[in-house]
């Protein structure tokens, strides 16, 4: 299991998919609210002057000496949600989100978001 305090000193370092295959640079952990473990994070992609953020789950990932190694290949991932550098995600998005990567999505009994940026 990564810890949020780990996984946020690697903000900036690369983001490999399975092949070693550079996806982007981390700048985000967004965290399960119910457990405070790393969920997704968000990886910046996209040409100097356009760039966007997109999603990536955490589970499965390996931290290496200058890279986070996630389990999806950088396609999936780059034609996956994405966000404007400044935004966050919205609440409403996060089941399309959960959706996309065929992963379980299950909105707390109290309403609450289920993602929260760290």
């Amino acid at each position: 299991m990564i810890e949020s305090a780990d996984i946020r000193e690697w903000r900036t370092r690369d983001v490999v998919d399975p092949d070693g295959r550079r996806i982007g640079s981390l700048e985000s952990v967004y965290v399960d609210t119910g457990t405070d473990q790393p969920a997704f994070a968000t990886v910046t992609v996209g040409l100097p002057t356009r760039h966007r953020l997109v999603f990536v789950p955490l589970a499965g990932a390996v931290v290496g000496p200058d890279y986070v190694k996630v389990a999806h290949d950088r396609a999936k991932v780059k034609d996956g949600p994405s966000i404007g550098t400044d935004d966050v995600l919205p609440a409403e998005d996060e089941p399309a989100l959960f959706a996309y990567f065929g992963l379980p999505y299950l909105p707390p009994a109290d309403g609450v978001r289920v993602l929260a940026r760290r």
